[in-house]
């Protein structure tokens, strides 16, 4: 469905210029934005993907990965089509960087959507696999109603959303899980073709408007995966987001234009483990490792054992109902108002 876009302002000459995302495109008529799906007609900017879905799942909630947000539950899981960024590496490549006008989709309204999140058991209604904001109107609509049916809604995002978006969508977002490609300017110009600061400046205030973050950091080598980099951000991470702000670094496969490069060595991923242990954060995982403990969450205060995670599920839940350390009182950051469902 195309209907007219929100957050844009026109200018002369029929142009307009789109501000939910921090590209703020300026758009000739007849032209669309870097996304591919948000397009100029005489002067009026239309979403070209309303309701458009390319995938519908019903996933775990680690496998986002979330692991502080109602943890063992379920996320009735939507995509689309398209993107605001280039990833040279983008694991879901054939739905973010192709051309909507070519794609086979099925269409799901908003009262639907969150009709089947309800049957499918879902205690959360998540918009993933491509970025979010791009669909911001029906994600808006989606989420609106979704809170009222009491279901709890996430953002799997690169956090290039702006402050206006942001603003509009708060009081309907409760987790706001984003992606961190690298910690400097360098990488995002080169590999997505987008700037650091956007990213850090809505993630912050994602915090501010009282949304639960995760950040997921990728580490791939020869790109990103120096100790300077991961320290830089580690500090940024405690000092803006908190010591309890949930960090996963995870390992890079060989994918789409970064073929040529190998999966993150293990001891990479450990090094970055040990390095914003260091740091001061709290809670700090591994992912895309078999067979490790990195996943499990434990109290940081006395180290037990409060959540054991096997593949995107978990097997033992030992945090209490008023979310602390069932052994030392330690409160533990978790999004989860009666414990686990």
């Amino acid at each position: 469905m195309i209907r007219e876009a929100m957050l844009y302002e026109k200018l002369d000459n029929e142009k307009v210029q789109c501000k939910l995302c921090s590209h703020r495109c300026r758009i000739s008529a007849g032209k669309r934005g870097i996304c591919g799906v948000r397009e100029n007609r005489d002067g009026i900017l239309y979403t070209l993907n309303y309701n458009v879905v390319s995938s519908e799942a019903l996933d775990p909630i680690e496998k986002k990965p979330l692991f502080h947000f109602y943890p063992g539950s379920t996320a009735y899981s939507l995509g689309t089509f398209g993107c605001n960024f280039k990833c040279r590496h983008c694991q879901n490549w054939t739905i973010s960087q192709v051309e909507i006008d070519q794609m086979q989709a099925m269409e799901i309204d908003a009262e639907t959507a969150v009709s089947r999140a309800l049957r499918s058991g879902a205690r959360s209604i998540a918009w993933t696999y491509n970025e979010p904001t791009i669909w911001f109107e029906y994600t808006y609509d989606c989420a609106k109603l979704a809170k009222a049916a009491g279901l709890a809604t996430v953002y799997v995002t690169n956090g290039y959303i702006t402050r206006e978006a942001l603003e509009v969508i708060a009081p309907y977002l409760d987790a706001f899980r984003v992606d961190f490609k690298a910690f400097t300017d360098s990488f995002y110009r080169k590999i997505a073709s987008a700037k650091l600061e956007p990213v850090l400046d809505s993630t912050l205030f994602a915090k501010e408007l009282g949304m639960h973050i995760e950040v997921i950091n990728l580490i791939i080598p020869t790109l990103n995966d120096s100790p300077d980099e991961i320290r830089e951000m580690s500090k940024w991470i405690y000092d803006n987001l908190g010591a309890d702000t949930p960090v996963h670094f995870t390992r890079f496969h060989p994918y789409y234009k970064l073929q040529n490069l190998p999966p993150t060595p293990l001891d990479t991923l450990e090094m970055a483990y040990d390095i914003a242990i260091k740091e001061g954060l709290k809670y700090v995982y591994l992912g895309n490792v078999p067979n490790t403990d990195k996943e499990s969450t434990f109290c940081p205060e006395c180290q037990k054992l409060l959540i054991r995670r096997g593949i995107f599920a978990v097997e033992e839940y030992n945090v209490t109902d008023d979310m602390t350390c069932p052994q030392c009182g330690e409160p533990i950051n978790i999004f989860n108002e009666k414990g686990i469902e």
